[in-house]
């Protein structure tokens, strides 16, 4: 089954590797005799599925999750093979279409209106107003 990351962008199946092991936690006795823990990987340096800019975005963003630029996803959070599968498949996706989003323009830094200026410092003298009336009156 095709992964489909968004309308521009699917993986094909082919491209994706699976391997399964056993998982640790929940699943009393079965646990021990089914391998439900889901190993999906995907071979983003050499996927035909990318064009030649979403792949350098790719590898620089996910850098530190690539080992040989292969990424590596698990899933053994549910006790099902076929859960953990659909997990993986999602985490993969969720994680591709986060590296191929364009970067946030940045912050332009701007300068505090004179009118906000005024009203910070009649806060601040408000402010200090009301501590003054607060202190014990000055014994004479």
């Amino acid at each position: 089954m095709d992964l489909e990351v968004s309308p521009a962008l699917t993986i094909p199946a082919s491209e994706l590797g699976w391997r399964f092991s056993r998982s640790s936690g929940p699943g009393g006795q079965h646990v021990n005799t089914s391998d439900s823990r889901v190993e999906l990987f995907w071979n983003v340096a050499e996927s035909a599925a990318l064009t030649d800019d979403q792949r350098m975005l790719l590898i620089t963003r996910l850098a530190r999750r690539l080992i040989a630029g292969v990424i590596t996803v698990t899933a053994s959070e549910r006790r099902s093979q076929l859960r953990n599968r659909e997990l993986a498949l999602a985490k993969l996706a969720e994680l591709v279409a986060a590296g191929l989003t364009p970067a946030a323009a940045p912050r332009r830094p701007t300068k505090p209106t004179r009118g906000s200026g005024r009203r910070h410092l009649a806060a601040k003298q408000q402010r200090s107003e009301t501590k003054r009336q607060r202190q014990r009156p000055p014994a004479e």
